[in-house]
């Protein structure tokens, strides 16, 4: 695959219903059939006082953080994350990515499968769906191409 310039593509933007601080954006860079067969991409945004929300990956991701500052929430404690700040999140394990300084948090997410799913505590909108993932993958909730649920 050709390089791309992930700052020119389409994000969709997803929010948690009734719950305001649910809310980001995203897109898929990569997935089976689309630029890769083994592995997925994404890069996704969260505002400022803004979060992912809770959820678990069917997939082992790792997450890159470009820019921001914010804190990553799991079961087991919470975590500052920053530039340069890299972490894994085996499947499973329940988490959330929270924004908690002035500037947008710009992450890359990295899946170890060419389609996954997630599960989310809240209906995510406008899907209307707890459970998201890779346009590949089919069923209710998948995003169409370009968009993403990290």
């Amino acid at each position: 695959m050709n390089p791309v310039s992930t700052n020119d593509m389409p994000r969709v933007h997803i929010h948690g219903e009734g719950v305001p601080d649910v809310r980001w954006q995203g897109a898929f860079v990569t997935f089976g059939g689309q630029g890769a067969d083994q592995t997925t991409t994404i890069v996704f945004e969260i505002e400022p006082g803004n979060r992912l929300g809770w959820h678990t990956d069917q997939t082992e991701e790792t997450q890159y953080i470009v820019s921001g500052t914010g804190e990553l929430q799991r079961d087991d404690g919470n975590f500052a994350v920053g530039p340069g700040s890299v972490f894994v999140l085996p499947t499973n394990v329940r988490h959330d990515l929270v924004n908690t300084g002035a500037e947008t948090l710009r992450c890359v997410g990295f899946f170890g499968a060419a389609m996954f799913t997630q599960v989310f505590d809240e209906l995510m909108q406008p899907v209307n769906s707890h459970v998201l993932g890779t346009p590949n993958r089919g069923g209710d909730g998948a995003p169409k191409p370009h968009q993403t649920t990290p």
